[in-house]
């Protein structure tokens, strides 16, 4: 457990304290692990920072369920805004996670999942009508995510929460035509009817040959992604 070094943690998994599980102030912690106050505010912080307590005032610090996300969000938004080409090596290794989990996830789906992501690409497909054009990005984030609700293996859920979150950060590398953004969709429609009919690995062809639509230029400069841009802005998808 030295490893941990984190008095907070620590004492968490020490004392196998549950989500849901309030910690003792941080005065009555201080006394008890004869760890300074400043100290223990500093780890309380990085805990809160990394999603693993939530903390409230009158209510106290309070343990979350585990999740990888945060954590994993923090560290590759900090190395894309260090330099834009780890987007392109993040890219990647997105694409091996979604493919490779892919005949481990999907079969999970329920009947009510399934109608989910036809009613996110319908959702899309309306979005992609409007005149202006709107940029479908939850809908997108949301169906990719969807195949994987319910795997359980909180890294691989973290690291895809944490590519969508940099995708949407950093979002300005490849100029997209409407004709690009209807051929997305036209695969995300094949996915989900070859998913429909237990038809797995058509639909992870279909995955694979839509990931190949992605043509990575980075840009010289960061610039963030508008809440809802339409077509002609600079994306990645």
């Amino acid at each position: 457990m030295t490893a941990l070094n984190s008095d907070i943690l620590r004492y968490i998994v020490e004392h196998q304290a549950q989500p849901g599980d309030r910690l003792p102030t941080i005065t009555e912690l201080s006394r008890e692990l004869g760890v300074s106050v400043s100290k223990l505010r500093e780890d309380l912080e990085v805990a809160r920072t990394l999603g693993l307590v939530q903390v409230k005032p009158r209510t106290g610090t309070q343990v979350q369920e585990f999740s990888f996300g945060p954590a994993a969000t923090l560290s590759v938004l900090y190395a894309v805004a260090l330099d834009r080409s780890y987007f392109h090596d993040f890219t990647l290794l997105r694409k091996s996670i979604e493919l490779g989990f892919w005949h481990q996830a999907v079969p999970q789906l329920t009947p009510d999942d399934i109608a989910a992501l036809r009613g996110l690409v319908a959702r899309a497909c309306d979005k992609l009508n409007l005149h202006p054009a709107v940029v479908p990005f939850e809908e997108h984030r949301s169906f990719h995510l969807m195949f994987f609700k319910h795997l359980e293996n909180p890294f691989v859920q973290g690291l895809l929460e944490a590519y969508w979150a940099v995708y949407q950060a950093f979002g300005v590398s490849l100029y997209a035509e409407l004709a690009y953004h209807r051929q997305v969709w036209d695969y995300h429609q094949l996915m989900a009817d070859c998913v429909a009919r237990g038809d797995f690995e058509g639909g992870r062809r279909a995955l694979e040959e839509h990931m190949g639509l992605l043509r990575y230029t980075p840009d010289k400069e960061q610039m963030p992604i508008p809440d809802r841009p339409s077509i002609g802005h600079r994306i990645f998808e």
